[in-house]
Order: C-alpha cells, then sequence, then structure tokens
C-alpha cells in the first residue's frame, strides 16, 4: 500500500519540499533545524473521533494551511493525504492511520490520522500508545457518538492530555451548548470553552477567542476563497451587543473554571486582580490553562468547520500552546538510558520495493542512518530513515529524541519492540535501575525490565478457514499470512491439527 516515490510526478511533496527548505523571503534555513528541531518545538498528537466527524478533513486543511499541499483534498472525492490506500478511497473512510509531519509556526507537528470505526480501534491504539497528545473531533449536531466514547477512553488509559475540537459548527442542526454537556456528561470530562462562534449554522462566519477577545472572521464568499486570510481585530463597543454579553460572560466562566483547577492561578487572581478578575493577562490565563490542560484536569474546547475552512489555525495554535512536548511526558524507564537510544516500534507496514517499514517513536537519544541498533528481543541494522509523510516519505541522515520516523531494514522487528543503540547501552541501562532499586526499601522497588510497554491486542472476534488454491501455493499463503502478521498484531494463525487448514483469527482486518 506504500506508493514509491517519484520526483518528477508527485507535485504535493516537491510543493512541500520547496515549504521546508525554503522560508517566504526564499532565505534557505538549517537543515538541521528543520529535521532536528528543539525537543520543546515538537508536538506528537493523534485526530480521534467517531467516523464521519470530520477528522480526515481536518487534516487535509492543517496540510494546506501549513504549507505541505497546494490543493483541498476531498475524502468524497478520494484524494487526500492520509487516506491513500485503494479501499479507503472506494469507501470514503479511514481504514489505517497515516503519520503526516509538518511545520507550523515555529513548531514541528507530527500528526496521526487515526480510523473512526470500531472495527479499527486497534488502529487508535497503537497510534495513542506512542503519542503525547490528542485533538477529539466532535459533530457539533451529535456531540459524542459511540465511537468517541471508545477513543476517549484509550487516551485516558495512556494519560493523554488532550483539546476538543467542535467541527460542522455550519450544520443546521450544530449546538455548542449540547456538544459541552455532552462531554461533561457522557466522557466524565471538564470541558473549558476557549471560542465562541459568530453566527450559527449557514451563517457562521467566525469565532472570538476569549483569553485575548479577539474576533476572528472568515468573510470569503468566492469560489476560490481558500479561508488561508482571515480578518482579525479586536472587539470594540459597537459591535454586536448580544456577541458582547456572550463573550462576557464566557470569559468570566473561563476564568472561574481555570481558577477553580490551578490553585496558583486562583492565588494570582485573589491578590492582583481582586478588583477585576477580568483584568487578568492573555499571557498568565493562557500559561495557567495549559497547567491545567497537562495536569488533565480540564479540557480546551474549540470550534470551527473544517470543510468551510473556518477555525483550523486557531486549532493548530492551540495545539503548539496547550499540548505537551515529548519531554513533557513522563516516561519512567527512559531515564534509565540516559542519551543513549531507546525507542519503541508501533507499526510495520510492507512496502514491495523497500521491504518491511517500521514506524519508530524515539523516546531518547538519536537514530542514524546506516546504523547498527540492538532489539531487545532481535539484532537488526537499519539501512535508512524516512520522515513519514502518508505514502510519502523523505529520506533523512538522522532524527533525535521526540520525534516519530520511518526505518528501513528492520526485517525481524514487530510491533511492540524495543530499540535501543546496543546490548552495552542495555546492559548499563540495567545496572541503573539495579542501583536505584538497591536504594530504595522492598516496597518501592521497580522491575529492571527495560522493555518499553507495548501495544495491547484486543481479542480476536471473528474467524475463520484459508487454504490455498493448490499446493504450489502454499508456500506463497504462507509468506502472505506471516506479512499480515507483522502488520496486524490481532491477526492469529493456527494450523489446524484435523483438517490442515489454515485458520485465521483477526480482529480488526
Amino acid at each position: 500500500c506504500i506508493t514509491e516515490f517519484c520526483v518528477f510526478c508527485n507535485f504535493r511533496l516537491l510543493s512541500y519540499c520547496s515549504q521546508l527548505f525554503f522560508s517566504p523571503s526564499d532565505e534557505v534555513k538549517s537543515l538541521r533545524a528543520v529535521v532536528n528541531p528543539d525537543i520543546s518545538k515538537i508536538r506528537n498528537i493523534g485526530i480521534m473521533a467517531h467516523i464521519d466527524a470530520g477528522k480526515t478533513t481536518t487534516t487535509e486543511r492543517m496540510l494546506y494551511f501549513s504549507g505541505y499541499t497546494r490543493a483541498f483534498g476531498d475524502v468524497d472525492d478520494g484524494d487526500t493525504v492520509t487516506d491513500y490506500m485503494a479501499q479507503e478511497r472506494e469507501r470514503g473512510i479511514t481504514i489505517q492511520s497515516a503519520a503526516v509531519t509538518f511545520d507550523w509556526k515555529d513548531h514541528r507537528i507530527n500528526l496521526i490520522d487515526t480510523p473512526g470505526h470500531v472495527d479499527f480501534t486497534l488502529e487508535v491504539e497503537r497510534a495513542l500508545r506512542v503519542l503525547d497528545g490528542a485533538v477529539a473531533v466532535f459533530d457539533a449536531s451529535a456531540g459524542v457518538e459511540a465511537q468517541t466514547m471508545t477513543v476517549w477512553r484509550q487516551a485516558e488509559k495512556h494519560k493523554i492530555p488532550c483539546v476538543c475540537f467542535l467541527n460542522k459548527m455550519d450544520k443546521p442542526a450544530a449546538s455548542l451548548r449540547y456538544s459541552l454537556d455532552s462531554i461533561k456528561t457522557k466522557l466524565k470530562a471538564n470541558p473549558i470553552l476557549l471560542q465562541i462562534p459568530i453566527g450559527s449554522r449557514k451563517s457562521f462566519t467566525g469565532l472570538v477567542d476569549l483569553i485575548t477577545r479577539q474576533k476572528m472572521t472568515w468573510q470569503g464568499s468566492s469560489l476560490t476563497y481558500d479561508g488561508h486570510a482571515f480578518e482579525t481585530s479586536a472587539l470594540q463597543p459597537s459591535d454586536d451587543p448580544d456577541v458582547l454579553q456572550a463573550v462576557s460572560e464566557a470569559r468570566a466562566t473561563l476564568i472561574e473554571q481555570v481558577a477553580d483547577l490551578d490553585d496558583d492561578f486562583a492565588e494570582l487572581l485573589l491578590g492582583q486582580y481582586s478588583e477585576s478578575f477580568d483584568a487578568v493577562p492573555a499571557g498568565k490565563l493562557q500559561e495557567a490553562l495549559r497547567k491545567v490542560t497537562l495536569a488533565r484536569k480540564g479540557v480546551p474546547v474549540l470550534c470551527g468547520s473544517s470543510l468551510k475552512n473556518k477555525g483550523v489555525q486557531p486549532l493548530l495554535d492551540a495545539i503548539t500552546a496547550y499540548l505537551p512536548a515529548p519531554n513533557e511526558r513522563n516516561h519512567d524507564l527512559v531515564r534509565w538510558y540516559k542519551d543513549d537510544l531507546c525507542a519503541l516500534a508501533f507499526k510495520v507496514v510492507h512496502d514491495k520495493q523497500r521491504g518491511p517499514l517500521v514506524f519508530v517513536r524515539i523516546y531518547s537519544g538519536s537514530m542514524k542512518a546506516q546504523s547498527a541498533v540492538y532489539n531487545i528481543n532481535r539484532n537488526g541494522t537499519m539501512s535508512r530513515l524516512l520522515l513519514p509523510f502518508a505514502d510519502q516519505h523523505i529520506e533523512i541522515p538522522s532524527l533525535s529524541a521526540g520525534n516519530i520516523v520511518l526505518t528501513v531494514g528492520l526485517k525481524q522487528t514487530v510491533t511492540g519492540d524495543t530499540i535501543v543503540s546496543s546490548k552495552a547501552s542495555a546492559a548499563a541501562a540495567v545496572r541503573r535501575a539495579q542501583q536505584e532499586a538497591e536504594s530504595k526499601s522492598s516496597s518501592q522497588r521497580e522491575s529492571s525490565s527495560l522493555v518499553l510497554a507495548g501495544v495491547e491486542v484486543p481479542e480476536p472476534v471473528f474467524f475463520c478457514s484459508i487454504e490455498p488454491p493448490t499446493l504450489a501455493k502454499q508456500a506463497d499463503l504462507e509468506h502472505a499470512l506471516n506479512c499480515l502478521q507483522r502488520e496486524d498484531p490481532s491477526l492469529k494463525v493456527r494450523i489446524d491439527p484435523d483438517s490442515g487448514q489454515v485458520k485465521d483469527l483477526p480482529s480488526m482486518l
């Protein structure tokens, strides 16, 4: 399913490369600054939602507004970047998760677009295992739906901070209040509204940022208007009185919610701004909101309409402002490796030309092309490193901690394997873990196992028997099943001792 990159005909990737290495003033950026950004500027996020909430459309708009693509992809037309499989384009749904990497302002965003159908929940599970934050997309006319609850539980299990995006605010049945209430009652979450819409349903034209009191309007009406340019202005006393009243009430509620969840911010209000809480600076409020989000005490809520190109840029700003950088997430095991490589293989796909391609999340150290690495269970040597862009990839010499990378050459690696730089570095990490354990009481000792937690695979729910059309195809069938098992750890295969048939037990295929 991975299409070979062709420099002569792939306009999208070429346009991305021109944007990646050249600024608007045509000055060449530093290659290291682009490929290995500072870890505090990296955001590893996933897009999760119920089917048809608008995940892939939102991802398409993010890629467009960040300069990666020069035209919108459409799910119905089958030309989106992340839904590149023939089956996905034929059905108009996401079947497997796809990773894309792009820059937004001064941040690097590694984004994984996940499926919304219950049959492919394993794809969501292994994506969330390696991500630091998530954007939960909601249909504003439906609020929380069945699969929304499933993916939310998965994010909660991995303790992932989230941002909520109420999509499709232009629909006739869209309701901001209903969506907020459903988040609160069905997800047992604490939604913190950051924006209120200007207009409703078909008259939805913009948003008001409650933190900065800035009004953002998308007024283009021509067929060529793409939402890239929008007007931003401060609220004025001459604006609609109903909007001013709604903003005043919503901002007071926002400040009250954050103060209830962050003691330092509450002390600041009572000390310096006791006469008027509304006078608190936007920077202080945003800083406190970030703390609340990272502590998973509340979830920021934004709104917009991805299909109508409204509200996506503020969502990207919220991702960089409120979701954590890799170094803000706590991974106890990684500290024993210090600056040595420690990474987790979380997905394997097969390419006809390159062979097995392994998606790896780097937790510490760095990975370099043409370098030998040590798999805790298997040895292996990488031949190349690639930055993933759905089915298109850019080869790179190395990548540092906090990033997600695609590796070529790890032929024996499977989902859930821990990869380190060498056997010696693994042994050194074991010694550090044992020394730390010895310094603690027996009740506080930790396991000295240095294998990162893998991906939790659900039990099979569908069973079938298969056999080759002829004995001559037996070897081909076995090879295909082996490849499938590496790609999909939920696929269980056994041979029936009585009939000799191969029993397939797939839970998501």
